[in-house]
């Protein structure tokens, strides 16, 4: 079985240091060296202090006839282990299927997430013998991008049909965001992004406060314990697709293409906008205003580019429409429903 194979990768290599040819430059140098790798450890403090999250993934064919030709990301064990080794496992939170968009993976400042991601469709299709995980935002060494051999000139960091593949992903302070993930190696350089492999992998503050305050009133920062739902809203080129996180036991729910937003009337609710493909859509949620991150502007519409992002929070106080106002996606019907009641 795919699921038990297992991958480790061989040590690294460090290149020497260079050695001052005086006696007195050496102890200078080693001084240095010595301070900067102090400097370095307590920059590390934050990260060597937070939780690891052991996480196994799928990535499967969701069209078995192939006529479709869509993949999707599949969770099959999340677990996160706090400094003191305590172990708690959140797999029971995600889908027993491969959905798309995929799993949204939520870790804090100072996490480290460990991933084993495994290939399990067509073995004997050579246009399908790669699939990665390529994250943006958050820290990884070069064995951890995800990307083919063409691309990095290192190697295919891919799994494949006889091996599954480890990344490492380090949310070190200020990667604080929701930052998209997808596939980078099916068919090509580009991978199979366009076709259900990518999902989202959000960032929370260390402080526990959000970025912003809630629909921008300038009252400070929220606290993150106030946000009862999040909304991850994937803008592709001809629909949007949705997942849905009740932070209140921390399930995740797959919302499908052109999704409704079900919200309690009153509660505080988060908007992750992360924008697919390669138009430039232009998100509108009447009826509400929220302040534009870095500025002191209040607005209700944003436009962000391919694979960009937008974050906000709401009082969920109203029912409304939200919708793409592009045009090719104003003809393309792309608009769904927040629901609150």
């Amino acid at each position: 079985m795919k699921s038990e194979l297992e991958y480790e990768f061989q040590p690294g290599s460090c290149q020497a240091l260079y050695m001052p040819k005086h006696p007195t430059k050496l102890k200078l140098a080693s001084w240095l060296i010595l301070a900067t790798m102090l400097m370095g450890l307590g920059g590390m403090t934050s990260v060597l202090a937070g939780n690891t999250h052991q996480i196994k993934m799928v990535a499967e064919e969701v069209d078995p006839t192939g006529n479709l030709g869509l993949f999707a990301y599949r969770m099959m064990q999340h677990q996160v282990v706090d400094s003191n080794g305590n172990t708690v496992d959140l797999s029971g939170n995600y889908s027993t299927v491969a959905t798309i968009p995929g799993p949204t993976i939520v870790m804090t400042e100072g996490d480290v997430a460990e991933i084993e991601l495994m290939h399990q469709f067509n073995p004997d299709n050579p246009k399908q013998e790669h699939v990665s995980l390529h994250v943006h935002g958050v820290h990884y060494d070069k064995e951890s991008d995800g990307t083919l051999k063409y691309i990095n000139l290192y190697k295919d960091e891919s799994a494949t049909p006889v091996l599954s593949y480890n990344y490492r992903w380090i949310a070190a302070p200020g990667t604080t965001g929701t930052w998209a993930y997808h596939d980078h190696n099916m068919n090509s350089h580009n991978g199979a992004e366009d076709r259900g492999l990518f999902g989202a992998l959000i960032v929370n503050p260390a402080s526990g406060l959000l970025l912003q305050d809630i629909n921008g009133t300038g009252s400070g920062n929220a606290l993150l314990s106030q946000i009862q739902k999040e909304f991850v809203l994937y803008i592709g080129d001809d629909a949007f697709w949705g997942m849905e996180i009740n932070n209140a036991n921390g399930v995740q729910t797959a919302l499908g293409a052109n999704p409704n937003l079900n919200a309690q009337l009153n509660s505080d609710i988060r908007i992750h906008l992360i924008a697919l493909g390669t138009n430039f859509p232009q998100f509108e949620l009447p009826s509400y205003t929220w302040i534009d991150p870095g500025t002191r502007r209040r607005i209700s519409a944003k436009t962000i580019g391919p694979l960009e992002k937008h974050v906000f929070a709401i009082n969920a106080s109203q029912s409304a429409s939200y919708l793409d106002t592009a045009f090719s996606s104003k003809l393309l019907g792309m608009k769904g429903q927040l629901i609150v009641d």
